[in-house]
């Protein structure tokens, strides 16, 4: 088997809607600094979507296949995919990416009109200077499956002292437009940014963060108006 990176801790799998579901893992940046990260799964039948994957240790594989069979494994964001390549070995899995995803192989295009969730929108940042995407799943009025581009922060448990401290300074919180992220991406994702928020959703389920319910695109509208101004 090919040298996968390890699982690291993580919680226990949730159904935060009807057949989405939410597990909050590890990632480790540097020695000593780790931050938290999230991952959805969506259940389709017996078929389960992966997005913004993590790899589970033992016991979290076993709940995951009694919710049904990793079918489809989707790299949302341009700076995440650590864990896709085990997704694919392990349960043979298809690999789908935003369109020129650097670093990819073999991946089918996830873009709008194709996606392996039936009730879903994909949405890309086209003015970005890397590929990334969000996906809105028609669950509850709407609910944004993010990854680096909009997070909401209410506290950094699971992270480590290091991570702790250093995410406090560099101000990473509530309904946010990472700083770090924009920079890597460039000031044009501002245009994405004003087609995402015209989409219809109200919920938020990050891979950095808290689920953000009824009020997520609100918001954006004000991480908007604090990064850009």
């Amino acid at each position: 088997m090919a040298d996968f990176p390890v699982p690291l801790p993580h919680g226990e799998i949730r159904e935060i809607f009807p057949d989405v579901f939410f597990v909050t893992g590890t990632f480790r940046m540097a020695p000593l600094l780790s931050i938290t990260r999230n991952m959805t799964v969506v259940r389709q039948g017996g078929s389960l979507t992966v997005l913004n994957s993590v790899r589970l240790d033992e016991a979290g594989e076993a709940a995951l296949a009694k919710l049904g069979k990793v079918d489809h494994v989707v790299r949302v964001g341009a700076f995440h995919g650590a864990d896709d390549p085990y997704y694919v070995d392990r349960f043979g899995a298809t690999l789908w990416a935003p369109p020129r995803t650097k670093g990819v192989k073999d991946a089918r295009d996830l873009a709008p009109g194709s996606t392996p969730i039936e009730r879903s929108t994909v949405f890309l940042f086209e003015k970005g200077k890397a590929s990334e995407a969000a996906i809105v799943l028609d669950v509850d009025g709407g609910a944004l499956v993010s990854c680096d581009a909009y997070q909401h922060w209410t506290d950094f448990e699971g992270c480590s002292l290091v991570g702790k401290v250093v995410m406090k300074v560099m101000g990473f919180g509530p309904t946010l437009i990472g700083g770090p992220w924009l920079k890597a991406m460039g000031p044009a994702v501002r245009e994405d940014f004003d087609r995402l928020v015209a989409l219809p959703w109200k919920h938020l389920i990050p891979a950095h963060g808290a689920v953000l319910r009824d009020v997520a695109r609100d918001g954006l509208r004000e991480a908007m108006a604090r990064r850009f101004g």
